[in-house]
Order: C-alpha cells, then sequence, then structure tokens
C-alpha cells in the first residue's frame, strides 16, 4: 500500500499526486468528509473526490464503513487487537465523473448516505452507546452538536498557531 500525505494547509501537492495515481490506474482513497464524525452520521463532504475524478476522467467508487468507530475514534480509546468487533462495509456502483463538481459531491453523499443507513439496520447496536448516533439511540452527539464541537476544536487549533 501507498499513501499521499495530505497537508490540510497546502493541499495543492496531494491533490496533484492523487489526480496522477488515479490517471495511471492506481486506486486512490479519499474520506470526503475530511475528518471523523463525532456524531457518526455522515457530514458535509468537501469537493475533492468528485475534482479528482473529474480531472482524472475516472469514476467513483462509494465505499462506507459501519462500526470501526467502535475500535479507533476521536476521544475514545484505541481498541486495537483481537475484539471481535464486527465492522461492516459496503461498496457501490461506480458513479460516472460528470456534471460539476458540486452536483456530484452532492449525489456522491446521497448515495454513500442511503447506503450508510442499510448498513445500520442490519447492525446490532447498543443502546446508548458512545459509538451509536443519537438517531439509533445512541450517546453520540447529534450531527448539529458535532458540528459545534467540530468548530470549537478548530478555533482551538487556530489559536494555537497564533501564539
Amino acid at each position: 500500500l501507498k499513501h499521499i500525505p495530505v497537508d490540510r494547509g497546502a493541499g495543492a501537492q496531494s491533490y496533484k499526486a492523487a489526480v496522477d495515481s488515479l490517471r495511471k490506474g492506481e486506486l486512490v482513497g479519499v474520506y470526503p468528509e475530511a475528518t471523523i464524525s463525532r456524531s457518526f452520521e455522515i457530514k458535509e463532504f468537501k469537493s475533492g473526490a468528485a475534482r479528482m475524478a473529474i480531472e482524472a476522467g475516472v469514476p467513483i467508487i462509494p465505499t462506507v464503513i459501519w462500526g470501526a468507530q467502535r475500535v479507533w475514534t476521536k476521544g475514545y480509546p484505541k481498541r486495537l487487537g483481537r475484539t471481535n468487533t464486527p465492522i461492516s462495509i459496503a461498496v457501490g456502483e461506480p458513479i460516472a465523473p460528470v456534471g460539476p463538481p458540486n452536483e456530484l459531491t452532492d449525489k456522491l453523499r446521497s448515495v454513500m448516505q442511503k447506503m450508510l443507513l442499510e448498513l445500520q439496520e442490519g447492525y446490532h447496536h447498543e443502546p446508548g452507546a458512545y459509538w451509536v448516533p443519537a438517531r439509533l439511540g445512541g450517546s453520540a452527539p447529534t450531527l448539529e452538536e458535532a458540528d459545534k464541537l467540530d468548530a470549537q476544536d478548530l478555533a482551538a487549533r487556530a489559536a494555537k498557531r497564533v501564539e
């Protein structure tokens, strides 16, 4: 496996490397939310995946993972090793790289949202568990609450850079 380092403050080189890799026929995995969702719901997407696919002329293969948040997520100890934690993965149909990037991004988000809901339906959720979305009876913050926490973290990181 090969990876492309991403500097969030200067992503142009990473973007170019990803497009070059795609043009060479390589697979490039992108998390279009650009962060871990504390709500365990799908957040708003950045347009990078769509822009890369359009520029390289390759389809997007939507992929959703559910259960991995029980092993490793923001704010909780990592549970690495043999935990017998079920992790579900769904791979969707390829999405053609056509249309404006914002429309392709919206389509990708819609497809992935549907895929996530389908995975969640077949998964056992412990009532009140930190890794379960609020709408499914868990104690994870709602998407709105998670967005506020993310904004606070972003502001704190920005303030730290100024110091």
